[in-house]
């Protein structure tokens, strides 16, 4: 175990997200199944969680920027501080449909597709977002997913308004395509890992990074497409519960929560940290500073040290080079007769 390794690629903003899915994912289920009587507005608890932890983070960074001007010359922080602004942007109006889909599932006053006019407004949006990202290296998750979505977003909302009446394994024709694609990537990762463990050149950290995110890519894309066509069956008309449904997507919810520590990147001015996580941590914890560096590894019998001390041969080569210098002197002296 070493604990620089472990939390040195944490991305604690990831971790935070799909825990908090992950919660309302089960949440929601037992609500549709009746398991439990809350309101919806209880139900997306973890929801108001995740957006509140996001304001407050957006707002003490935006504190301390202003207060610090000094800080603002310290790498590349105006490029973190202008994502930071951009993501605060982008779940304001998240949150705006969230509201609304929680007030049309309480009340049932609104049109859907009113619903879903934040949620086509983001994947308008994220396109121009995606650009800058990939220009200034940035992390654009979410903003990829609603870009690549709306079309999918105004099916849906077309066939919850009756103005469709396609079956939903048509209406998610969109996301099966997206899931295809994403499939072939993973029988491409999958084989680029086979081949580089066969390859005796290749070092045992890069087999095992390779090796490591196929498995990550398999347990996340094939339980949601199992997700995708278990909630097809269900909504045309299945006796299935939501919450079987919702089982393997649970499977890729704790993928990636278990990806978030090694997911890398990170906004350094949320909450005004300005350094990588990891080394807050660290400095924030000093029992952690402390046993930080130390690793421990199993060691076997046949791992131990030798009882007799090993001489290299470059101190072999200094003795002999050294001995030939000095003066041979007998042991014993020999007195020669007169």
């Amino acid at each position: 175990m070493n604990l620089q390794t472990l939390f040195q690629d944490f991305n604690p903003g990831k971790f935070l997200v799909h825990c908090c899915l992950m919660v309302f994912t089960v949440l929601f289920a037992l609500r549709k199944d009746d398991e439990i009587e809350w309101s919806y507005w209880s139900v997306f608890s973890p929801i108001w969680f995740w957006k509140g932890m996001v304001i407050l983070g957006a707002t003490v960074g935006s504190y301390i920027w202003w207060r610090h001007p000094h800080a603002r010359l310290e790498g590349e922080s105006y490029v973190h501080y202008k994502a930071m602004l951009i993501t605060l942007a982008l779940h304001l109006i998240l949150l705006m449909f969230e509201l609304l889909v929680c007030d049309k599932l309480e009340s049932g006053r609104h049109l859907w597709i009113l619903v879903f006019i934040p949620l086509i407004f983001i994947s308008i949006v994220s396109i121009a977002v995606c650009i800058w990202a990939v220009k200034h290296d940035r992390s654009f998750e979410l903003e990829l997913f609603c870009a690549v979505n709306v079309l999918q977003f105004i099916f849906i909302a077309l066939r919850l308004d009756g103005f469709i009446s396609w079956s939903w394994e048509v209406v998610f024709v969109p996301l099966w395509a997206l899931l295809c694609l994403s499939l072939v990537a993973v029988l491409y990762a999958i084989v680029f890992a086979a081949v580089l463990l066969r390859t005796p050149q290749i070092n045992a950290r890069q087999r095992r990074t390779s090796l490591n995110s196929a498995l990550g890519y398999t347990f996340l894309v094939v339980p949601i497409l199992v997700f995708q066509v278990l909630l097809a069956n269900k909504l045309d008309g299945d006796p299935i519960k939501y919450t079987t449904v919702a089982m393997p997507l649970l499977v890729s919810h704790i993928t990636l929560i278990i990806m978030s520590f090694g997911a890398k990147g990170g906004n350094r001015w949320w909450f005004g940290i300005r350094k990588d996580f990891y080394h807050f941590l660290l400095g924030l914890c000093p029992l952690l500073q402390e046993y930080g560096n130390i690793s421990y590894q199993p060691r076997s019998d046949a791992d131990q040290p030798p009882s007799e001390p090993m001489i290299s041969e470059k101190s072999q080569k200094r003795i002999k080079k050294h001995d030939l210098t000095k003066p041979v002197v007998p042991v014993e002296i020999i007195d020669m007769p007169d």
